[in-house]
């Protein structure tokens, strides 16, 4: 399996915790504003090239990508392991906003997301006639950060009507840690669902059906307020004898 650990590198540099106008112009100088947190420091907000986050976002890693951050402050700049955890998008654009970025220690475990990649083709597809449905796309872990893989495999050819693929069932090393349910299923073969066309006689009589529903609930309606009108009527004649 192939590894999240990639040689890239994030330039970042020191920026004042400002507004959204001091974020605005950021933007418009071709930054997008940032946070750093975690390895036990204090949080700093950074500014980044778009640029870079995207490539690391769009890389066969993405966000599990560990890369080196290296923060510029004058003549010095400090070098730390670093991956992205939560990022931003402008809705209509699709421009990139913000950015969280958090320090890794490369000797503690981390938990993190991976996608599951289906592999193989379905027995109960090709002589069953069924589609396969996958039900489990991600798959938490825990695991060092070197050992991050970039997705997990799942082996389907084997998979008839009757059987689930499960979390159980996926492979790994003793270097991860699967964290969700061990019975979760991860993919099942199931029948195409043929939508049952009305016949022209069954339509026809449908159309020349009455609508006895309406019909009675209006009746009903009716007599009820005739019968409210009646009951007001008897207790105004019984008033004016009185």
């Amino acid at each position: 399996m192939a590894t999240a650990f990639e040689t890239n590198v994030l330039e970042a540099h020191p920026r004042e915790s400002g507004n959204k106008n001091d974020a605005r112009r950021l933007r418009v100088d071709g930054k997008i504003p940032g946070i750093v947190y975690g390895a036990g420091q204090d949080s700093q907000p950074v500014s980044v090239d778009p640029r870079q986050v995207s490539r690391i976002l769009h890389s066969k890693t993405g966000h599990n990508t560990i890369f080196d951050l290296t923060v510029h402050s004058g003549d010095n700049k400090a070098v730390t392991k670093a991956m992205i955890v939560d990022w931003q998008y402008e809705p209509i654009k699709g421009k990139l906003l913000h950015i969280d970025l958090k320090r890794i220690a490369m000797d503690k475990v981390l938990r993190v997301k991976v996608p599951i990649v289906l592999k193989g083709e379905a027995e109960g597809v090709k002589t069953q006639g069924g589609i396969l449905e996958q039900i489990q796309r991600e798959l938490e872990i825990e695991c060092l950060p070197a050992d991050i893989p970039s997705h997990i495999e799942a082996e389907v050819s084997h998979l008839v009507f009757g059987t689930v693929l499960r979390v159980s069932d996926l492979p790994h090393s003793d270097k991860l840690k699967f964290l969700t349910d061990a019975n979760q299923p991860v993919a099942h073969v199931t029948s195409v669902k043929e939508e049952v066309a009305a016949t022209p006689e069954a339509a026809a009589e449908a159309a020349a059906a009455p609508a006895e529903p309406e019909v009675i609930k209006k009746g009903k309606q009716e007599t009820e307020e005739e019968g409210e009108g009646a009951e007001k009527g008897e207790k105004a004649e019984k008033k004016e004898k009185k």
